[in-house]
């Protein structure tokens, strides 16, 4: 789904609205484009101090970021329900439990995972070097989040890029501005340092001029679109970028699933954030034994859900994030089903006292081509079609079709083929028998394959992506390198040796000892200081 101009381009005050009832949350003063640089630069005077402590002296900031989130549970899911319009258990669960974890796993094991580590040396290259990995800030690093993730996700990427000892510049989704207030009222309450991260608000704009500014590394969660452009605007100026792009999530029903449990996963994962969420189910593949009771179950389940505002405990789907957003599903469906394909249920309704246009009954929908767009392109909306298959490799190779590999699940009883399937799925997540397994494996990495995105944030991928690599060794500083020059004919000697003592066959490791053994002794000997060349 494409960005409209209003989406892309700041407006003059940003107000935020209940998406089920249209009225007013808030207002912020967006940040203006030409304005981010000087943020940046800002954060920049106060990230060195910060990256002088140690990671596990950081790590106890973000210990101290859970605790806050703990402390406020109640109000931020209040909060974060109306201007998502998500149910508040729903919001409990993907987003504040999920948080908590994350944020005590760095706190916790954070330091354990950007500690230095030792690295192997082959002594038949060097007698007394030592080698170690140290992981060291970039400097300022630039969140984007999205509006389905408003609050984990970024949380965990900035308690990722602190920890690893960088300062930050978080912009958040317009649509989740006031959210990105709640992220600044946590970690001020972690008692950060003051100006080690900073918030600009505004659309897409500030968010390309957020990935053109001085920041070393760009941590991006949203639209194809604009993850591309911001891709690009990174890569021009040789500065790394992590891009996720969202997915077309697929779900593998084999004959021996469970079917109750697979019908109330598919259900939970392809309508949880009124399937807004990120890695939210949209493809179902059921193998042709089961599928007409699978169909069955799924059509009578998805009637049975509740639409409307979801401050009301008793629903439980609550609206798109736009009227533009619904209109965008319903003409998706709409083209499918003039198409060929049957709509079973669901599509646009009006509940009492909430805002038009807006809201989407859960969707299912059968007898749709792989051409057809509903399977294809990200709906962004509860719209779960169902496709029937005759074999297994014909449903992971449904599966792996498209650009969108985030997540995918397989629902089958037989552990051993689940998980040779998981192998070939083209996908970055891949949960057996469970889709969206948040908070329980929050501490994994996330992030996509295929065409949804570059590489991973969150769990230990993530940590260190927040972080550069560098190699320290350590020599006695009375030796000489024992490969330095000048070369002669016992240097290629024992160069040969060496070679041969790493072949395979054992012939090669004989003779490089039976011709080799007294240049390697003479070699070793310059190393300790004999036989070096006269001093000029």
């Amino acid at each position: 789904m494409s960005a409209s101009p209003s989406e892309t381009s700041t407006p003059a005050q940003l107000t935020t609205c209940d998406p089920a009832t249209g009225a007013v949350l808030g207002s912020l003063a967006p940040t203006p484009p030409e304005s981010v640089d000087a943020v940046v630069e800002a954060v920049a005077k106060v990230q060195p101090l910060w990256a002088l402590l140690r990671v596990k002296d950081r790590a106890r900031y973000m210990g101290r970021m859970a605790q806050a989130v703990i402390d406020d549970f109640d109000e931020l899911q209040q909060a974060l329900g109306r201007e998502q319009g998500r149910p508040q258990a729903e919001i409990a669960a993907l987003e504040l439990l999920t948080a908590i974890d994350a944020l005590k796993w760095i706190a916790e094991d954070g330091a354990e995972v950007l500690g230095g580590r030792r690295v192997g040396v082959n002594r038949s290259l060097t007698i007394a070097k030592r080698a170690r990995i140290a992981f060291e800030p970039y400097g300022v690093v630039g969140v984007i989040g999205a509006g389905s993730a408003p609050f984990a996700q970024p949380l965990g990427q900035i308690a990722g890029a602190l920890l690893a000892g960088n300062g930050v510049v978080f912009k958040p989704a317009a649509r989740a501005s006031l959210t990105g207030e709640r992220i600044a009222r946590v970690l001020a309450r972690a008692g950060l340092p003051e100006g080690l991260v900073r918030i600009v608000h505004g659309a897409a704009d500030v968010g390309v001029a957020l990935a053109q500014s001085p920041v070393s590394k760009i941590l991006f969660t949203g639209s194809p679109a604009v993850g591309r452009i911001v891709a690009r605007a990174c890569v021009s100026r040789e500065k790394e970028v992590t891009v996720e792009l969202g997915g077309k999530d697929a779900m593998l029903v084999l004959a021996d699933a469970h079917l109750r449990r697979a019908i109330g996963g598919a259900l939970w994962a392809g309508c949880a954030g009124a399937g807004q969420a990120r890695g939210s189910i949209e493809r179902v593949y059921v193998a042709r034994e089961v599928y007409e009771r699978f169909l069955a179950g799924l059509v009578n389940a998805a009637r049975a859900l509740t639409v409307g505002d979801p401050a009301n405990p008793q629903i439980q789907v609550g609206p798109l994030a736009s009227t533009r957003r619904a209109e965008h599903v319903s003409a998706l469906v709409n083209e499918a089903v003039a198409q060929g394909a049957r709509l079973h249920c669901g599509g646009p309704v009006c509940p009492a006292g909430c805002q038009a246009g807006a809201f989407y009954a859960p969707a299912v929908i059968s007898n749709a081509s792989s051409q057809m767009r509903v399977l294809r392109e990200p709906i962004d909306g509860p719209v779960l079609v169902v496709v029937p298959v005759d074999s297994v490799e014909q449903a992971i190779a449904a599966a792996n079709e498209g650009d969108y590999g985030l997540g995918a699940s397989i629902w089958t009883a037989d552990h051993y083929q689940g998980m040779r399937i998981a192998r070939e799925l083209q996908a970055g997540m891949v949960w057996l028998n469970d889709h969206l397994p948040a908070p329980s494996v929050s501490r994994g990495p996330w992030g996509a394959a295929a065409g949804g995105g570059l590489g991973r944030t969150l769990g230990q991928a993530g940590l260190r992506a927040c972080a550069q690599e560098k190699l320290i060794t350590w020599d006695p500083p009375a030796m000489r390198g024992i490969w330095w020059g000048p070369y002669d004919a016992t240097s290629l000697t024992a160069m040969r040796a060496v070679a041969n003592l790493r072949s395979a066959r054992e012939s090669d490791r004989d003779r490089a000892w039976r011709e080799g053994a007294v240049a390697l002794a003479r070699v070793g000997a310059r190393a300790f200081g004999r036989g070096l060349p006269p001093r000029s």
